[in-house]
């Protein structure tokens, strides 16, 4: 199989992407405005942002697609130039993966491998990337009858045999179903365990919070925020969040009793069996209010946010003031 197993040699101590200044226009369009990046050896870092923030340009960038004018960048230490190139050991694909739609899946990943001279060791590795990405079933059918999940996945496993120390992905859970997310989670994770760093485009909030250690997020082509998540969680402030409970009139009640939190006007019926109440303050407050409802005899059904904490902490930090869709494509290049 192929194995992924940590580096010995600057794992930690490398990084893997470091930009300073970055600017790309195309024409009077600014896509990118001064951009610093890092991203270690071993980090999955996630880039988020609005529609046109200017994610697809800086990934780009990073697989060669493109270039800055003006900054610099490194990848896999060695400066990117005025040119279309990019050192061995990156990998990824943006706006979906360039396949042979009239070829198999295993056809595919051959004619890759012979193609760029990758070492694919007979079918053996092929076989390996195939089932990583679960597409053994599928492997001698046709991609044209794949489907958009199927085709992400199948890029993946493509990108698989170039043993990347750069993997960068654009929205790799676009039309996956629930086995085919697990296969995705699973590879980068190991990847990022041996030493890959990953950088992953994504709207889904959820795949960022399993995923990533880091996120940078981007507004007009500029850095609004860029940390580890734990810091950007922090960022969202006061939350919304929804109480089921056994008895909702007394939960309202005590809701409205609770110091520094306030039941969240329209939001509760407050009465009726499964009736929730919507409450709006700092998790120490939600915190005292499980406790009255406790010694009041209530029993709390469920309680979670209305809206994720990243995806407030995107909302406040971008001013979008929508939630993001999770499907959306990026409509500017």
């Amino acid at each position: 199989m192929l194995q992924i197993k940590p580096r010995e040699t600057d794992m930690d101590t490398s990084p893997a992407v470091r930009g300073r200044g970055i600017t790309k226009s195309f024409g009077d369009v600014v896509a990118l405005n001064g951009i610093d990046l890092d991203v270690g050896s071993g980090q999955v870092h996630g880039l988020v942002g609005p529609n046109g923030a200017g994610k697809t340009t800086l990934l780009g960038l990073l697989l060669g697609l493109a270039v800055a004018d003006s900054g610099s960048l490194e990848i896999l230490g060695t400066t990117v130039g005025r040119t279309l190139a990019v050192p061995e050991g990156v990998a990824g694909f943006v706006d979906g993966p360039g396949l042979y739609p009239s070829l198999t899946a295993r056809q595919n990943l051959t004619a890759l491998a012979s193609l760029r001279r990758y070492d694919a060791g007979g079918t053996g590795n092929v076989d390996d990337a195939l089932e990583q990405v679960g597409l053994t079933d599928v492997a001698d059918d046709r991609v044209r009858g794949f489907s958009l999940g199927m085709r992400q996945r199948l890029g993946l496993a493509a990108a698989l045999l170039t043993k990347p120390r750069l993997l960068v992905l654009d929205e790799p859970s676009n039309g996956l179903d629930p086995a085919g997310k697990h296969h995705v989670h699973r590879v980068i994770t190991e990847l990022a365990a041996g030493g890959t760093a990953v950088v992953l485009s994504s709207h889904r909030m959820d795949d960022l919070a399993a995923l990533c250690s880091e996120v940078t997020i981007l507004a007009t082509g500029r850095i609004v925020f860029s940390g580890p998540l734990s810091k950007l969680a922090a960022e969202s402030g006061e939350l919304d969040y929804r109480l089921v409970t056994s008895d909702p009139a007394t939960a309202h009640r005590l809701a409205s009793e609770t110091p520094d939190l306030r039941v969240v006007p329209g939001r509760d019926s407050g009465q009726g069996p499964g009736a929730d109440v919507v409450v709006r303050g700092p998790v120490p407050a939600l915190d005292e209010l499980v406790v009255r409802l406790v010694q009041a005899g209530v029993a709390l059904r469920e309680l979670g946010p209305v809206v994720p904490p990243l995806e407030a902490a995107f909302l406040a930090l971008t001013g979008t003031g929508t939630v993001l869709a999770q499907t959306d494509q990026e409509d500017q290049r």
